[in-house]
């Protein structure tokens, strides 16, 4: 089982300290090796994710990973490229509506995620509704121990107080009031480039697996 390449995170360290058109265009043939590292990674993601969750379907790495290059046009940040590889494995890949497994490589800020992220208002209310009509599945996923040593929503946004049209309730209300439900696990830069952590991030969707099926369920 691989890991990532330790040439691409340096890539990904140089081109934080030279974001531009100019030393892109220079390192160019580094950048393809990278891309092509990760392309790997991801394609070994979702053959091992299909394992416990075949609902994502015959997706290839280039649905789902999302490109380097920044939309600047309406930012204040006019730096052209991304300082990270990024890929969401959903049905349908990176554009899909329903939830899915999101992994993120950069240097000291590689985490893997998923879940449910800026989704419309309809569509959190489902989910919360969800979260209500079956709280008991919904409180053994997420209060499992496993689920708890591994993830955690530290650092999701949340409401103030329970949503409009919500009874407070002791035990949901930390996820009623969850703007992102987004569970993650952080990985040092150590771990990234060890053969074991394609193993590691594979054990960490399997964990999450219950709780992207219970999401979609409400989203379908």
């Amino acid at each position: 089982m691989a890991g990532i390449k330790k040439s691409t995170l340096n890539f990904l360290v140089d081109l934080s300290n030279n974001n531009n058109r100019g030393w892109f265009q220079a390192h160019r043939e580094w950048f393809e090796e990278a891309k092509a590292d990760f392309e790997s990674f991801v394609f070994n993601l979702i053959a091992g994710i299909r394992q416990f969750d075949s609902s994502i379907g015959m997706i290839e790495p280039k649905d789902c990973i999302f490109r380097i290059y920044r939309d600047v046009r309406f930012s204040a940040n006019k730096l052209p490229y991304k300082e990270n590889f990024g890929a969401f494995i959903a049905p349908g890949g990176r554009k899909s509506n329903l939830c899915g497994y999101y992994i993120h490589i950069q240097p000291s800020s590689s985490f893997a995620s998923g879940g449910l992220y800026m989704a419309p208002p309809t569509i959190m209310k489902a989910v919360r509704q969800k979260m209500v009509d079956d709280r008991k599945e919904f409180l053994e996923i997420v209060e499992s121990k496993n689920f708890k040593d591994t993830l955690t929503f530290d650092g999701v946004e949340q409401a103030k107080r329970t949503p409009a049209g919500f009874s407070f309730d002791k035990e949901l209300d930390f996820y009623l009031r969850l703007k992102h439900i987004t569970p993650s696990l952080d990985f040092p830069d150590s771990k990234v480039i060890q053969p074991g952590f394609e193993t590691q991030v594979l054990r960490t969707f399997e964990i999450m697996s219950p709780l992207i099926k219970f999401l979609n369920q409400a989203i379908d």
